[in-house]
């Protein structure tokens, strides 16, 4: 019997985690230049934080959870429910007014698998949790821009406003009237919604649906004062950064607990499942889960959708990935031996090194530095071994000149570590200033 993988459970093989790694190095580094702090949670949780977080009408509770009932756990299918647990439970609030936090991992929800979207599948989570100000909304919109520009991805940011517990009631019920004139008109979901959930119609992709509530009441109009001032800041600080954006009234987020400021970035070549990442304002849930009276605002980002929008990327572009700095193709056994040793030297500074232990031909070798992406090639002979001289191929140019091998092995590496990184542009220059021999 062939066991295979659970569907909607994915392997991420050799050549695929070269970009998760690229998304979570590039990640960390605009989340530190923010000023936010990485926390580590656990996948489980007790059922009752997501019922309360999230909402017993949502399609996650009712539909999407993975819970061992008999236990009362779930495996979590967002992450702010889970981080707003740990900040409550270790009383972080007293340290200092306001937080900024991140995690990244593996999130389930019993979905029908499709591109883009899996069972298990991973979030970049970013959360501020203590500022009411309407500038921060902006700026956690624009650090997500941020991150996919550099990532070299394109996205639109839509925004919208939820209001709030003193605005939305009045608005709920007016758009309660308005679908119920077409109850024959909406798929069965939104029938349900009616009295459940009645904002989360405006979010069906059913293109009936959607077709009917386009001229449904739009929330925009129904704001109080201060939810109102508070989304007009909003947009003049997006302005002031230079943040692109569309207001969208008909977005909502298939959690409960968002309040005002709602976002999504919108992958256009994505298909269905068009948002590469959301968030937005929750201000009252950390009170509702036992904790102090803070207000809060986050996003996530799918690393599964980011991948697919590297690879579409990776299509178009013709540069091969470089996944060794240097090859050393090595002929002979003495010359084995010392290239053997000079490749552990060049990986103890911090570069990338490969090589060939098979004793196979130099033509050989040099397709296989060419399939890794080398960079350079330092061809190494028992001969040139006894001239203390190689030759160094740029893989780039094909040009090749004589590298000298007077100097010790943990010279040598250096004077090739040197060689290598000014090949680089500054941009892309490792940083190997805890990397010494």
């Amino acid at each position: 019997m062939k066991i295979q993988a659970i569907n909607g459970f994915k392997d991420i093989l050799p050549d695929e985690v070269t970009r998760w790694q690229h998304i979570e190095q590039v990640t960390r580094d605009i989340f530190h230049r923010f000023n936010f702090k990485e926390i580590r949670l656990p996948i489980l949780e007790e059922t009752q934080l997501f019922a309360r977080s999230i909402g017993q009408s949502t399609d996650i509770v009712e539909k999407e959870m993975y819970s061992f009932t008999d236990k009362g756990i779930t495996m979590r299918p967002e992450a702010t429910a889970s981080l707003l647990r740990a900040f409550i439970e270790h009383g972080m609030h007293v340290q200092q007014p306001v937080h900024k936090l991140y995690t990244i991992g593996p999130m389930f929800r019993h979905e029908r698998p499709q591109k883009g979207r899996l069972r298990q599948f991973h979030q970049l989570d970013a959360e501020i949790i203590g500022a009411v100000e309407p500038e921060v909304d902006a700026e956690l919109m624009a650090m997500g821009q941020l991150l996919l520009a550099e990532l070299g991805l394109e996205a639109s940011l839509e925004v919208n406003s939820l209001g709030c517990p003193q605005c939305r009631p009045a608005f709920r019920q007016k758009l309660v009237d308005y679908l119920e004139k077409y109850t024959d008109q909406l798929c069965g979901d939104c029938r349900r919604r009616i009295s459940t959930n009645p904002l989360r119609v405006l979010d069906c992709k059913n293109p009936n649906c959607r077709e009917l509530v386009n001229d449904a009441p739009s929330i925009l109009d129904a704001l109080c004062t201060d939810c109102d001032e508070h989304f007009a800041r909003v947009r003049s600080s997006l302005d002031l950064l230079g943040v692109t954006y569309t207001p969208n009234p008909l977005m909502v987020r298939g959690l409960d607990y968002y309040t005002r400021t709602t976002f999504e970035f919108i992958a256009r070549n994505l298909g269905a499942q068009s948002a590469v990442g959301a968030g937005g304002r929750y201000d009252g849930l950390i009170e509702e889960l036992g904790g102090p009276k803070l207000s809060g605002i986050g996003f996530a980002m799918g690393i599964e959708r980011l991948v697919l929008l590297l690879q579409e990327k990776d299509k178009s572009e013709s540069a091969p990935r470089n996944q060794v700095d240097i090859f050393i193709a090595a002929l002979g056994d003495q010359a084995t031996l010392k290239c053997f040793q000079l490749a552990h030297l060049l990986r103890k500074t911090g570069i990338r090194a490969g090589m060939d232990y098979s004793g196979r031909s130099l033509k050989a070798q040099m397709k296989l530095a060419g399939r890794l992406g080398a960079r350079f090639t330092l061809i190494v002979g028992d001969q040139e071994l006894q001239e203390k001289k190689a030759g160094l191929r740029n893989m780039q140019d094909q040009s090749q000149e004589d590298f000298s091998l007077h100097q010790t092995p943990e010279e040598t590496a250096r004077n090739l570590k040197t060689i290598i990184t000014e090949s680089l542009p500054v941009n892309e220059r490792p940083d190997f200033t805890r990397r010494q021999i």
